[in-house]
């Protein structure tokens, strides 16, 4: 069974749907039931029991004391996708050292789907933990990964990302419009380096610098942390330089797909 089209002019599988949102509540939760899950998902039990069984099947997914929790193979199917990206050892290590020369939160993204995907994330001793986890996603346009790998895509990347966006006030500080989005990414290219300014969460900062291979951004490197902390003149100077650092590096040393 098929749905309308999406926004790129395809049509899509009903049931391949079905399926992800069941992936996507499992790895949210952890373990979960058939009446849980269709209760969640807004379908019949005999509909989540059915793909449950398909995936049980297919080895994504392992049925636990009448419970469904995904199965050690999407270890491997992640590993895969990471090692796509490059050389990932040197994003690894490099943002490892950030998180150890700052203190604070330092992380790696990528654009996918006009969203910013989390590849890497390190601690620092004296970080205040976030939300975001790899393998997530965030708004392009409410954090200084997100802002900084847009501002460096070809333009009509740029307007195709934007267009799609669906703009929504994550704190009072949130860019909420295409043309100030806009201003914010010409300023970003620039200068050289994108900040969050609470834009995402309140009370928490972030600058970022484009990984770049020539003309082609790959990615963006970060550093969170409290806004007591993360001063303009400490974001500015110190940090923004740090981030810079730290994507050159990477840049010299990975060879991406």
């Amino acid at each position: 069974m098929t749905t309308p089209s999406n926004e790129r002019g395809g049509r899509t599988i009903r049931s391949v749907e079905i399926a992800f949102s069941i992936i996507d509540v499992l790895q949210e939760r952890g373990r979960v039931g058939v009446t849980e899950l269709a209760t969640e998902l807004n379908h019949s039990k005999s509909t989540i029991h059915s793909h449950l069984r398909t995936l049980e099947a297919q080895e994504v997914l392992v049925q636990d004391d009448g419970k469904y929790r995904l199965s050690l193979r999407m270890l491997d199917m992640a590993t895969q996708v990471r090692e796509q990206v490059g050389n990932y050892d040197v994003i690894r290590d490099e943002v490892e050292t950030l998180a150890e020369e700052t203190g604070e939160i330092a992380q790696f993204g990528i654009e996918e789907h006009g969203k910013v995907m989390y590849l890497h994330k390190a601690t620092g001793t004296q970080a205040v933990e976030t939300a975001s986890r790899v393998g997530t996603q965030q708004p392009m346009y409410s954090t200084s990964l997100g802002k900084t790998i847009l501002a460096f895509l070809p333009e009509d990347r740029i307007d195709e990302v934007i267009e799609a966006t669906t703009f929504a006030a994550k704190t009072h500080k949130t860019i909420t419009s295409p043309g100030e989005l806009r201003e914010d990414l010409e300023m970003i290219h620039e200068r050289g380096y994108g900040i969050d300014d609470e834009e995402n969460f309140a009370g928490l900062r972030c600058v970022a610098a484009p990984v770049k291979n020539d003309d082609t951004v790959l990615g963006a490197i970060s550093v969170t942390g409290p806004s007591s902390r993360f001063t303009d003149d400490v974001l500015h100077d110190e940090l923004s330089e740090s981030v810079q650092r730290a994507a050159n590096v990477i840049e010299v040393n990975t060879k991406f797909s």
